[in-house]
C-alpha cells in the first residue's frame, strides 16, 4: 500500500466518486475496493487525509469501501477557520439534531439506503457501518436496515448536550434490540478514556440498553478489533481484523 502524507491534502485518486441518487437525494461517495460493503462515515470536519487511510485500511482487509461526503472538503487537512464553520454548521444543521438525546439523525435515512445499494452491488452476507466520533451513533440506527450487519461505534459523540444520552430514537432503540437478539449479532463500540466528548457514561447507557448484545473497548491510542460473535462473523464473510480503529 503506497503511503500518503497525512499533513497535506489528500486527493483522493484511488477511489471512484460516484454521484448517487437515493430517497431523491444526489450525494458524492467514494468506493474503492472489492468483497462485502462497508460503509464509512467520516469523523469531523470531513474526509480528511487520516480518514482516507483508514478507508484504505479497511479496503486492503478484503472490502468495498463506500464513505460518503457527509460534511467539509473531502480529502483536506482540517485547517482553521474552516474546519470551524464546518463543526458549527453540523452542530446546528436539522439533519443532525447534534443536541438531541432520543432521537435519530435524519441524515441516516439516507445512509440506511446507501448500505442496501451496497449490499445488492458488492453482494456477500451483509455490510459493515462504521461511524466515527460525530457520526458514531449513526452505525447503530443503520442497523434498521437488515443489510447492515456489522454495526462499529467509534467514540459516538452526540448529543453532544448530554454525557449519558444515546442519539437515537426509543422505538429505533428497541428495534434494533430486537433485530440483534433475534439474529444473534452484535454491535463494537470504542472509546477513549478521557474523552471529553464520548463519556463513560454513553457506553453505560448503552450497555443498559443492549445488554449483552454489545462489545466495548476503553483508554488505547488505537484499537485492534474483530467483528465478534460467531454469527456475525460468518453472515458478513469471516472475521476480519481492522487496525487504528482511531483517525485522529
Amino acid at each position: 500500500m503506497t503511503t500518503r502524507p497525512l499533513d497535506r491534502d489528500d486527493p483522493l485518486d484511488d477511489f471512484d466518486r460516484r454521484t448517487i441518487r437515493l430517497l431523491g437525494t444526489d450525494r458524492l461517495v467514494f468506493v474503492t475496493g472489492g468483497g462485502p460493503a462497508v460503509i464509512v462515515m467520516t469523523e469531523m470536519p470531513g474526509i480528511s487525509p487520516h480518514v482516507a487511510r483508514f478507508a484504505r485500511w479497511v479496503r486492503d482487509a478484503g472490502f468495498t469501501v463506500y464513505m460518503p461526503h457527509i460534511f467539509g472538503k473531502d480529502g483536506a487537512v482540517p485547517r482553521m477557520p474552516g474546519a470551524l464553520f464546518t463543526m458549527i454548521g453540523g452542530c446546528i444543521s436539522r439533519q443532525f439534531r447534534a443536541f438531541q438525546a432520543n432521537e435519530s439523525s435524519p441524515a441516516t435515512l439516507w445512509l440506511r439506503a446507501l448500505a442496501a445499494l451496497a449490499h445488492e452491488e458488492c453482494g456477500g452476507n451483509g455490510v459493515g457501518a462504521i461511524g466515527m466520533c460525530f457520526t458514531g451513533n449513526f452505525a447503530l440506527s443503520m442497523m434498521l436496515e437488515p443489510a447492515v450487519l456489522a454495526p462499529v461505534l467509534a467514540q459516538p459523540s452526540l448529543p453532544l448536550n448530554d454525557p449519558a444520552g444515546m442519539h437515537i430514537a426509543p422505538d429505533e432503540l428497541a428495534a434494533v434490540k430486537a433485530r440483534m437478539e433475534a439474529e444473534d449479532l452484535t454491535v463494537l463500540a470504542y472509546r477513549f478514556a478521557g474523552d471529553k466528548f464520548c463519556k463513560a457514561a454513553r457506553f453505560a447507557a448503552y450497555e443498559d440498553a443492549l445488554g449483552g448484545a454489545i462489545e466495548r473497548d476503553f483508554g488505547r491510542q488505537s484499537v485492534r478489533y474483530r467483528f465478534l460473535g460467531a454469527s456475525s462473523s460468518e453472515r458478513f464473510g469471516g472475521s476480519v481484523i481492522f487496525a487504528g480503529m482511531s483517525v485522529t
